[in-house]
This record gives structure tokens, sequence and C-alpha cells, in this order.
């Protein structure tokens, strides 16, 4: 469980480091259903949006109650997970996220998720750990971003440079088997791994059921700004009810 101090931090800086560690031969199984996923799937070498699309048993990993029982405490009892992604930032030429609010990209109304990241690997500087703006969030605005189609990048939704200031970011160092916990709005990013290790990273994306998965919307944001396609998403339920009465959670 999270303390009273860590719950204060995330809501003031926007993200947490718990004090937890998944076990070793949970990330050793994760690393062999990643790399089943590259064999099939070698487009995904950098970045897989959606590996429940391609993988149902990756929910398992999300379904842990020590996990559930710290996002239960930043954003309540009712919880749905509707996406799970893996950037794998492989050794000597892994790829750049931008700078970015991760809300840019979800057809979630009224926005709100707690992102779980998940070191499959050290994410160090060195090998392109994330780098965050702390106190970001607090506004729960989104800023503007822009399209960049670079192909060294992950993403292609960008902060414009006047929305952030990068000599504020911290980077958020992490052992294999940690994780670190964020809010939606929070300012975030990642330099390019040229290191001789890999930095793989696994997300979990939980959101209140208080809010609405809107699939129309995510084929609308993924026509006009060539986002990830999170129209086929399923929701998953985690614990609580639907509040909000329209996400047709899928229960285990």
């Amino acid at each position: 469980m999270l303390t009273e101090a860590q719950i204060a931090k995330y809501h003031e800086d926007g993200y947490v480091i718990p004090d937890f560690t998944m076990p070793d031969d949970v990330i050793e199984a994760i690393q062999g259903r990643h790399a089943a996923l590259l064999k099939k799937n070698p487009e995904f070498r950098d970045y897989c949006a959606a590996i429940l699309q391609y993988d149902e048993g990756f929910a398992d990993y999300c379904r842990n109650d020590e996990i559930l029982d710290m996002v239960e405490q930043v954003i309540g009892q009712d919880i749905a997970l509707w996406n799970s992604s893996f950037f794998a930032k492989p050794a000597g030429n892994g790829k750049a996220t931008p700078w970015h609010q991760d809300g840019e990209y979800w057809p979630i109304r009224p926005l709100a998720t707690c992102t779980v990241w998940l070191a499959v690997d050290d994410a160090t500087p060195e090998n392109g750990c994330l780098r965050i703006i702390r106190g970001s969030h607090k506004n729960q605005d989104l800023l503007q971003h822009e399209t960049n189609p670079s192909t060294e990048l992950t993403l292609n939704q960008e902060l414009l440079k006047t929305e952030y200031d990068e000599s504020k970011a911290v980077d958020l160092v992490l052992k294999r088997g940690q994780i670190s916990l964020h809010d939606v709005f929070l300012v975030h990013g990642s330099e390019p791994n040229t290191s001789p290790n890999p930095r793989r990273g696994m997300t979990m994306r939980f959101m209140p059921t208080t809010s609405v998965f809107d699939h129309q919307l995510a084929r609308e944001l993924y026509n006009n700004m060539k986002v990830p396609d999170h129209s086929e998403r399923r929701i998953y339920h985690m614990r609580g009810a639907d509040r909000s009465g329209r996400n047709k959670l899928i229960y285990a």
C-alpha cells in the first residue's frame, strides 16, 4: 500500500515510485511473452501500443492485487484496465519518445487514468529512462501538441516547446521489477537508447469507471491525428462496478 506521504506525492508531483518490486519469475515470464510477441510481430521492435490485442495473457500481470491496491488509493475503488502497452527500446538504437501528455492520445471522458509503468530492465539515464516535469499535471488540462511524423520516435504527438521547461525535467530511474505510477496529464518523454543495455517497460492503463471509454472518439482521434487506433479496445473489469454504466466491461 502507498503511505500517506506517497499518496500526497502522487497528487502533488503527478507521479510516485512505490515500495514494490515485481518478483523476478514474473519479470522473466513477461520477457518470454514479449519475445514471443516480437517473433510473430517484428514490427513491434520498439513499441507495441496494445499488447492485450495480441496476447490477453499480459492482463494477468495487471491483476496483481498489490498494484491494484495502490491504484485504488489514487483513483478510487471502481477500476477498469483499458490498455497495456510495451516500450521495448532496444540496446544501441532504441527510439526516443517525444515530450507529451498521455491524455492527448486517449478517448476517455472525463479524461482520467493512472498509468503503472513496470521496469522490465533497469531504467537509467544512459538507456533512456522516463523523464518527467513534476507538477505539470496540476491544472488537469491538455497542453498544445503538434504532429511530429519522425520515424525515430515511438509516438507522433509532441508538445510545443513553449508548453514546458525541459530544464525542470527529472529522470525516473527504476530498477528491474520496480514500478512508477503517473497521472494522465503529467508531461513526460524519454531520450533514445544508445547504450549497450535494453530498456524494456510495460505499461498498465487503469481508469476509474466513473469515466467512459469512447470507442467512437477513438476512431476520430485515429483518423484525424493518426495516433494509435484504440477503437477496438476491450475494457477489463478489475475492481468495483461500472459507475458510468457505459463501459461494457469484460469480467474475467
